[in-house]
C-alpha cells in the first residue's frame, strides 16, 4: 500500500520497554515504521492513489522547505479566514436553534457541510462562498474519496468502467476548478490570504500547487468533519466536560467579540479536542522528520529520517489508559 522513496525499515521495540526517543519524544511501546527521508507517508499514499507525482522525489532539504511552507500557509490562512469560520459557525448554530428539540439532527451531515465550506474557502478562496460551488465540490469529493477508501485497495475500480469514469470525471472537474483559482491568484497580492497563495509565493510549480491543494482539500474536509462530529458526540456523553468547557468559554470569550487571539487561549477546549482525537482514533498515524540522530534500543535513527508513529496503538495503550477505548474525563486536565 505504501509507495515511498527511500528505504523502509520496521522497528519493533521490546514490548516491556516503556519509552523510546524516536523523534525526541516519549512514543511508548509502539510500532515505528521508518520511511526514507524523501516523503510524508500520508501525502505519499494519497498522491500515489491519485496518480500524482510532484514533490515525491525531492531531496531532504526540499522536503523540509515544503513542510515549513505548508505549516506557515495553514496558520496564515486560518488567521486570515477566521471571520469566515466564525460566520459559518454562527450560521450552523442558528440552524440548530431553529430545529425543534424532538427533531433528529443529522450531525455528521451538518458537520461535513460545515467542514467543506470552511476548508474550501480557506484553501481556494471566495469562489466557494457560492453554495452551488460547495455542492459540486461535495459531489466530486464523495466520488473521489469513496474510491480512495475502497476501489483502489481492492482493485474493483479498474474492473468497473462506470465507476472509473465517474471517478475520473470528478477528479478532472476538481482539477479544472483548481486551475482557474491558481490563474486568478497568480501574481496578485489580495487582502484575504488563502492556502493556495502560500504555495504560489513559495515558488511551487502550478502542477505542484494543484496537487498539494487537492490533497489539502480532500483530506482536510473529511478529517475536520469527523473531529467536529466526534467532539459533539463525546460532549453529549459527559455533563462534567460540558460544564467545564462552558465555564472556560464563558470566562475567556465572555460577551465581547470572538477573536483569533481569544480562541488561542481556550486551553481546556484544546484538551477536549485532543481527547476526541485519541478516543475516536482520528489520526491513527503521524509523521515527523528526525531533527537529530536518535536511537530505539540497538537501532539508530539517522538525522533527517521521516518517522511514522502508530498513534492508533500508543494512544489506546492499556498501560497508559485504564479504559483505553473510553472517552475519559479524567484524561483531560482542568
Amino acid at each position: 500500500m505504501w509507495r515511498c522513496c527511500g528505504a523502509n525499515h520496521l522497528l519493533l521495540p521490546d514490548p516491556s520497554r516503556k519509552s523510546c526517543n524516536a523523534g525526541g519524544g516519549n512514543c511508548g511501546p509502539l510500532l515505528c515504521l521508518l520511511l526514507g527521508p524523501h516523503a510524508d507517508p500520508f501525502e505519499t499514499m494519497l498522491k500515489s492513489l491519485l496518480r500524482y507525482q510532484s514533490g515525491l522525489g525531492g531531496d531532504v532539504g526540499e522536503s523540509c522547505l515544503r513542510k515549513k511552507l505548508y505549516e506557515t500557509g495553514v496558520a496564515k490562512s486560518l488567521h486570515s479566514n477566521f471571520p469566515v469560520i466564525q460566520k459559518l459557525s454562527e450560521e450552523l448554530l442558528a440552524k440548530w436553534l431553529s430545529v425543534p428539540e424532538s427533531q433528529h439532527v443529522p450531525l455528521s451531515q451538518h458537520m461535513l457541510g460545515f467542514a467543506m465550506k470552511a476548508v474550501t474557502q480557506i484553501a481556494m478562496g471566495s469562489r466557494f462562498e457560492d453554495d452551488q460551488e460547495v455542492i459540486r465540490f461535495r459531489r466530486n469529493h464523495d466520488a473521489i474519496w469513496a474510491e480512495i477508501g475502497k476501489g483502489f485497495l481492492d482493485g474493483s475500480l479498474d474492473k468497473s468502467v462506470t465507476r472509473k469514469k465517474m471517478y475520473e470525471n470528478a477528479l478532472m472537474e476538481m482539477e479544472l476548478v483548481l486551475k482557474k483559482v491558481i490563474k486568478e491568484r497568480q501574481g496578485r497580492n489580495l487582502s484575504r490570504h488563502i492556502f493556495i497563495d502560500s504555495l504560489l509565493q513559495g515558488k511551487q510549480s502550478d502542477k505542484q500547487v494543484l496537487e498539494d491543494t487537492m490533497i489539502f482539500s480532500l483530506a482536510g474536509s473529511i478529517i475536520t468533519a469527523k473531529l467536529c462530529t466526534w467532539a459533539m458526540y463525546f460532549l453529549t456523553t459527559s455533563k462534567e466536560v460540558q460544564q467545564k468547557l462552558y465555564k472556560e468559554v464563558d470566562q475567556i470569550l465572555g460577551k465581547g467579540p470572538v477573536t483569533y487571539a481569544k480562541i488561542e487561549q481556550l486551553r481546556y477546549c484544546r484538551q477536549v479536542l485532543c481527547e476526541t482525537v485519541r478516543t475516536a482514533k482520528l489520526t491513527p498515524i503521524a509523521a515527523r522528520l528526525q531533527e537529530l540522530e536518535g536511537r530505539v534500543d540497538q537501532h539508530i535513527i539517522p538525522k533527517e529520517t521521516l518517522v511514522l508513529y502508530a498513534l492508533g496503538v500508543v494512544l489506546q495503550d492499556s498501560s497508559a489508559w485504564p479504559l483505553p477505548y473510553k472517552y475519559e474525563t479524567r484524561a483531560i486536565p482542568s
